[in-house]
């Protein structure tokens, strides 16, 4: 059973129109770099976080998905710089994918209330499978039953495919909205395994949003404190035939947070595949310069009993005094 299905993964991975996906984090909010070259440098300081995803831990199919990023702000330029590290294992096929990227960012002031930041982000990837965990078409003998040690399928000699990547984004922020949009891989880099292969890695699209604001100005705030405030963030993707729109909202007091995302499939691709595939629950604690933020995805599809996904991400702000979107409200900001 194993093998069919190594057998299937390969296959739309290679050969199929069906091209790789790009993960996204459930707390792509908290470390925006995820999605957008243009928050390189957008608390204008030094700014630098992990973050740790683990997909489906009751499957076959687990996926570990990690993310580094630095970035810093230069004052005299008007400019950010980051540089980023993304790794993504799947335990099954032994896939394996490593990206580096540096950013940058370059802030223009447009009003008194506007700032415009384009950005652009280049990058070099690998990925790599274990293909000797196959079983190939030439090493069965259909007549006698017997499977043959080896094989001579030219995928066997191409297990790694490295590519260069280019991606562009800019973002509109004031100081309490952001508007980003972002897309990646514009020169669509070949992913193919096969020495003759041409697999286009499709184009991310990506359109975020975020909003903080004072709770007290909207409602009566008898049950807390004065200064709590609440985040609403929106997050469209689209790759390929494959789009997804989150829609989330926290509640940020002086030194926690809490929240819940709506992740929704709009063109429902897939057999079976309904509007909410999974509400997403996170929490946070804020302390000096550190911040800790946990998430847990509730699967609502029909993809069976997965175990979820969780997300662990600490980040490391060197200034407090600059704005932090979707920070709670820690004393000193």
């Amino acid at each position: 059973m194993k093998i069919k299905l190594f057998i299937i993964i390969i296959s739309c991975c290679i050969y199929s129109k069906v091209n790789a996906q790009d993960p996204v984090f459930t707390q792509y909010f908290l470390v925006p770099e995820t999605l957008n070259p243009g928050f390189s440098g957008f608390m204008e300081t030094t700014y630098t976080g992990i973050i740790h995803r683990e997909q489906w831990p009751d499957l076959d199919l687990k996926i570990d998905t990690d993310y580094a990023f630095v970035n810093t702000w230069n004052e005299n330029m008007n400019s950010g710089y980051g540089i980023s590290v993304l790794n993504q294992r799947e335990n099954a096929t032994n896939y394996n994918f490593t990206q580096i990227n540096a950013n940058y960012a370059y802030k223009v002031r447009i009003s008194d209330d506007w700032d415009f930041r384009p950005a652009i982000e280049v990058g070099f990837g690998l990925k790599s499978f274990a293909f000797q965990n196959l079983l190939l078409e030439d090493q069965i003998n259909i007549r006698t039953g017997i499977v043959n040690a080896n094989s001579i399928d030219p995928l066997l000699m191409n297990d790694k495919v490295s590519f260069f990547d280019a991606s562009a984004g800019m973002v509109f922020n004031t100081e309490s909205m952001w508007i980003g949009l972002s897309m990646k891989h514009l020169n669509k880099p070949n992913i193919a395994f096969t020495e003759d292969g041409n697999v286009p890695l499709n184009t991310f699209f990506s359109l975020s949003t975020g909003y903080e604001f004072l709770l007290a100005n909207y409602i009566d705030v008898k049950f807390f404190p004065y200064a709590t405030k609440m985040f609403v963030t929106s997050n469209y993707m689209q790759q390929g035939r494959y789009n997804r729109l989150d829609v989330g909202a926290s509640i940020l007091f002086e030194k926690m947070f809490f929240g819940a995302t709506a992740v929704t499939n709009p063109a429902k691709n897939g057999l079976n595949s309904q509007l909410l595939t999974s509400v997403n629950l996170f929490t946070g604690l804020q302390y000096d310069h550190l911040r800790l933020g946990i998430a847990y995805d509730l699967n609502t599809s029909k993809i069976g009993k997965t175990g979820g996904i969780y997300e662990l991400s600490l980040t490391y702000q060197f200034n407090l005094d600059v704005k932090c979107f979707g920070c709670p409200n820690y004393t000193g900001r």
